[in-house]
């Protein structure tokens, strides 16, 4: 039976060889930027679709799929998160992400990266007594912790860049123009 002692666990690859990588991708975005041949913007594309008696939502993005459901007290079946638990998530995957972008481009070796998001709703918000509720998720708070042999000062740096740089951050800070649209087609 192999034993699993911390010499072999330290040779095994984790995340600060999956960061080199990162780093070589990154120069080579980098440098299709600079030189002209990156072409965008990119255009980003969802599709949500209410499944028949379920009601249960199948979202695909690109050649993945995801099921968002209600808690049976919604009358859903829990068969997935609901969309605003799917959006803390999506915002904890994408601060997670930006942490090793930084660290990567910024050559910091991270060990761990674990990102926390926690946030309200009400559904009695717009009631009688609770007409300042917001509908939205709100209080919305992270934590991010990161293992790392890197000093204090340069994981604040990384910290302060992370922030500054999230998309989804500055997409829930800074005002947003949405458009929407409806098309009905009769039914029988």
């Amino acid at each position: 039976m192999p034993t699993t002692d911390s010499s072999t666990a330290d040779s095994r690859p984790g995340l600060r060889e999956f960061l080199v990588q990162k780093r070589a991708a990154i120069q080579a975005r980098e440098e299709a930027i600079a030189s002209g041949t990156f072409v965008g913007p990119v255009v980003l594309r969802a599709h949500s679709v209410a499944e028949g008696r379920s009601g249960v939502r199948r979202i695909r993005i690109r050649d993945h799929q995801i099921l968002s459901d209600s808690q049976a007290d919604y009358a859903g079946y829990d068969l997935g998160p609901g969309s605003p638990e799917l959006v803390l998530g999506v915002f904890a995957s994408c601060l997670t992400h930006v942490f090793e972008v930084v660290a990567a481009r910024m050559e910091i070796p991270l060990d761990e990266i674990r990102v926390d998001v926690e946030g309200q709703v009400d559904p009695r918000a717009g009631r009688p007594g609770f007409e300042q509720v917001p509908r939205e998720p709100h209080n919305i708070t992270y934590r991010a912790a990161v293992t790392s042999p890197a000093g204090s000062e340069q994981i604040e740096e990384l910290y302060q860049i992370v922030e500054a740089e999230c998309p989804l951050l500055a997409l829930f800070t800074n005002p947003q123009k949405i458009t929407g649209e409806l098309v009905h087609t009769p039914g029988a």
